[in-house]
């Protein structure tokens, strides 16, 4: 190796590998590398992912044996503005526990309170922070009514946002449902449809209860946007009257409009995503819609939401897929979400905890299962974050009493098999 090497030769006392991890069973769907291998890491990027890597020139040797490698999870739906939002959760501590390295905030920051987002949220940050801009130049700051007021929906001024911060701007965000809009229609849409289209940069859609209809959101979706809470149980819901997939949304996702789940604290419906998956239509992200209510439960983090699925019936590749190479091209983060040599070395760990978990959506319906995914290590740029305390929720953060009761049957079943 080139780095290494003094008057054309390898000095025997330099460290070839600052990392590497031995013994893991590596799943990384971005390359198609599955099986025994181990991974070197180097001045922070992958070096090499083969089937026996020496040891004895690394600096850290890291032992996963009996458990699984994969990306660093890319979490495409999330909310991470903390203290200037009604939603945001801190980042970085829970990165830590959840093998997430690549944080997706959609929309918490509108055009006047983003640069407080950048400078300090995202500057700070030690795992990765990037946006979706909120078409509302106020952004999340209240839990709804964002775009209620057309005074809000000034798009010179969010294009302009977009230009000066297209390194962490990755694509513009509205909520569309009967909350956010209160009564002024489909309107917001179109005018995030046309912000899209002016920086363009995909649009990410969020459905629930109309009005507006489902069929108005779907007219001004275009291959490359994203429709997140597609599995909600709202009447905006992906499902027709007979209960399958609407043949228009099969349309557009064939034409590729990315499905996201968004599980969040409203928006995962297990009736949907069974007939969904039932229908043969897979969500291309599955993704948590983290925020102040949705990590108190059902939803809890990222690697129990990927675990519903898992224990829904997609395979293990299928769902480590759907939180990396799957998110990072959602949003054209064409070097995150893969293992392949010379990208970051944004890495995850895992154990595949067995035993009998009850996992609920946000009616509290229930589903059975026998698998869960638990993260052990996390690492962004080859460096591991450490665990820190994470700040109390805030005093506002109160979900229901059929939540708070189910999140405690919940994070008791983890502990006892932990």
């Amino acid at each position: 190796m080139n780095d290494l090497k003094t008057g054309g030769q390898t000095d025997p006392a330099l460290p070839e590998y600052d990392v590497v991890i031995v013994g893991g069973e590596v799943i990384d769907p971005g390359t198609g590398t599955i099986g025994a291998f181990d991974i070197a890491v180097k001045d922070g990027r992958i070096a090499a992912v083969e089937a026996a890597i020496p040891t004895e020139r690394a600096r850290r040797v890291i032992d996963a044996t009996g458990q699984i490698v994969t990306p660093g999870l890319v979490d495409l739906h999330t909310h991470v503005y903390w203290g200037a939002t009604y939603w945001g959760i801190e980042a970085d501590p829970v990165a830590a526990r959840t093998g997430v390295t690549t944080w997706l905030d959609v929309g918490s920051a509108g055009a006047y309170s983003f640069p407080g987002f950048r400078e300090y949220i995202v500057n700070p940050s030690r795992a990765r922070i990037f946006a979706l801009l909120n078409l509302s130049s106020i952004g999340l700051i209240a839990p709804t009514w964002e775009l209620a007021n057309p005074d809000y929906w000034n798009i010179d001024l969010a294009a302009e946002v977009v230009e000066r911060n297209r390194d962490i701007v990755l694509g513009i965000k509205a909520r569309i449902d009967c909350n956010t809009t209160r009564g002024v229609g489909i309107t917001p849409l179109e005018k995030a449809r046309e912000l899209a289209d002016r920086v363009g940069l995909p649009l990410m859609t969020h459905i629930g209860n109309g009005p507006p209809t489902i069929d108005e959101v779907l007219k001004l979706l275009r291959p490359g946007d994203i429709l997140t809470h597609c599995c909600t149980g709202g009447d905006m819901r992906v499902l027709g009257d007979d209960g399958h997939v609407r043949q228009d949304l099969r349309r557009l996702h064939e034409a590729g409009v990315v499905l996201d789940v968004g599980h969040g604290a409203g928006s995962f419906a297990y009736a949907t995503a069974e007939a969904m998956l039932a229908d043969g239509i897979v969500p291309d992200v599955i993704s948590s819609d983290i925020h102040q209510l949705a990590i108190q439960g059902p939803m809890f983090d990222l690697p129990t939401t990927l675990s519903k699925f898992l224990n829904l019936g997609m395979s293990l590749e299928q769902v480590i897929a759907c939180a990396t190479v799957n998110a990072a091209k959602a949003v054209r983060l064409s070097e995150l979400g893969t293992l392949a040599p010379g990208a970051p070395a944004d890495i995850a760990l895992f154990r595949i905890e067995t035993g009998d978990y009850w996992f609920y959506d946000i009616g509290m319906q229930e589903r059975q299962g026998d698998r869960m995914l638990v993260n052990t290590l996390t690492m962004v740029d080859g460096v591991e974050l450490a665990e820190v305390p994470e700040r109390e929720l805030h005093f506002w953060a109160k979900v229901p009493q059929q939540q708070r009761s189910a999140a405690a049957i919940g994070v008791r079943a983890r502990q006892s098999l932990s």
